[in-house]
C-alpha cells in the first residue's frame, strides 16, 4: 500500500478532508497537496534510510499509541502531533530549511499559501506516522532493529546489505523491510518531486 492510499484510509475514509478542515483547505486543494507530498516523504524516507538512516527511521516508527494520529485527524492537527510530525520530516530532509523549502515547493505547484501548507505538512506526517505504525507494529519494528544492530545478519554484508533491502525485497541478509519498503515506493517510481528532494536533502 502507498503512503498516499494509506491517506485515503484514514479516520475510515474521511481523515484528509477532516485534516483539511482543521486548516481551512478545501477538499480539492488537500488532495493535490496530500498527491505531491505523500510520496515525497516515502521517497525521502527511502533515500534516508539508503545513506545510513535506516536505525532512525524504524525507530521513529516505534509507538503504537501513534497509531490514533491515524485514526483521529483531530489529533494529527494538535500542536503535539504538529511537533511529532514536524521532528519527523525534519530528521528525514535533514533540517528545518528542507522542510520550509518543501513546503513552499508544494504550495506552489497546489497554488495554497506557504503558512497554511507549512501547518499542514508537519499534521500530513504525523498521520502517516501513525498509518505506517499501525502497518508495522514495534513487535515487527523491534524485530528489525534487533537484526539491525545485534549482529545476526552476516558479518561480510554489514549494515550495506541491509540498507540493500530498501530496494528490493529480496533481503537474504538482513531484516525483512518488504512492508516499510512497499509503503516507502508502492509504484516504483518515485515522486514527482524528487528534483526537489535531490536540492534540499542533507
Amino acid at each position: 500500500m502507498s503512503l498516499l492510499r494509506m491517506l485515503e484510509q484514514a479516520g475510515g475514509g474521511q481523515g484528509l478532508a477532516q485534516l483539511a478542515s482543521q486548516f481551512g483547505l478545501d477538499e480539492e486543494k488537500a488532495g493535490g497537496l496530500a498527491s505531491m507530498l505523500a510520496p515525497a516523504i516515502g521517497s525521502a524516507a527511502k533515500k534516508r534510510a539508503e545513506s545510513g538512516g535506516l536505525e532512525s527511521l524504524l525507530s521513529q516508527l516505534q509507538g503504537e499509541a501513534q497509531g490514533g494520529l491515524f485514526d483521529a485527524p483531530e489529533q494529527a492537527a494538535a500542536p503535539e502531533a504538529q511537533a511529532q510530525g514536524q521532528n519527523f520530516l525534519e530528521g528525514l530532509l535533514g533540517s528545518r530549511e528542507a522542510t520550509d523549502t518543501l513546503a513552499q515547493e508544494a504550495a506552489s505547484r497546489a497554488g495554497v499559501d506557504t503558512g497554511t501548507v507549512q501547518q499542514f505538512m508537519p499534521a500530513l506526517a504525523a498521520m502517516l506516522q501513525g498509518g505506517m505504525q499501525k502497518q508495522t507494529p514495534d513487535t515487527s519494528i523491534q524485530g528489525m532493529l534487533t537484526q539491525l544492530t545485534g549482529g545476526t545478519t552476516n558479518q561480510g554484508g554489514g549494515i550495506m546489505s541491509m540498507l540493500s533491502g530498501m530496494l528490493s525485497t529480496q533481503n537474504k541478509g538482513g531484516p525483512d523491510l518488504g512492508m516499510i519498503t512497499s509503503m516507502l515506493d508502492a509504484d516504483g517510481d518515485g515522486s514527482i518531486m524528487d528534483d526537489v528532494l535531490e536540492r534540499i536533502m542533507k
